[in-house]
């Protein structure tokens, strides 16, 4: 996903300007896709002057203008374009994942308490996630994810895959952290013969 497609999602939803933008990514979709905020304004620099968005200037009391952003049809065209491609898979490789499977030659309690590390951080995520489904919910006046439709429905879907992922990864951790507590310490290997 690039970070333009991401922008025209966002705007899609709710125009603003780039500080909202930002702040709208900091609460939503930056959990799936991180950008800062300057990554983000130089995108929409970049958008505005390919024409994916149109800038409206608005006047403020005391206050310097400000732009609000919305998708162009060329910024709506571009994103149902990339809607319908296909997703490379070659990316979905985890560090961790390799380091686990070279565990054997380097320091196992280093290793378990880096997953240990990541397992707090997919907690403390999965919180979030909880937080942020019953915040929505409660904004659209329902009790159940089963109500839902269009927007509201979509944007759950996606929260719900950040829940699966997090519960997912935390059992894996569990189940990794268990497996490197009771593995006794290992000799050193010897080197692969060439």
């Amino acid at each position: 996903m690039s970070l333009e497609h991401a922008i025209l999602i966002s705007l899609q939803e709710r125009t603003g300007s780039g500080y909202e933008l930002a702040r709208r990514f900091d609460r939503s979709i930056g959990y799936f896709w991180s950008a800062s905020h300057q990554q983000i304004y130089r995108t929409l620099k970049r958008m505005a002057e390919t024409e994916w968005v149109i800038g409206e200037q608005v006047p403020q009391t005391g206050r310097p203008d400000k732009t609000i952003y919305r998708p162009s049809q060329a910024g709506l065209d571009a994103l149902r374009d990339w809607i319908a491609e296909p997703v490379d898979t070659s990316n979905f490789r985890s560090i961790l994942a390799v380091k686990l499977r070279g565990a054997a030659y380097g320091d196992i309690s280093a290793l378990a308490l880096e997953f240990k590390r990541h397992r707090a951080l997919a907690e403390q995520r999965l919180a979030t996630y909880r937080d942020i489904e019953a915040r929505d919910l409660a904004r659209t006046g329902r009790t159940s994810p089963d109500e839902l439709a269009g927007t509201p429905l979509h944007q759950y879907l996606v929260l719900r895959a950040g829940i699966i992922e997090a519960e997912s990864f935390l059992a894996w951790c569990d189940e990794v952290l268990a497996a490197l507590d009771a593995t006794p310490p290992a000799a050193p290997q010897s080197q692969p013969h060439a």
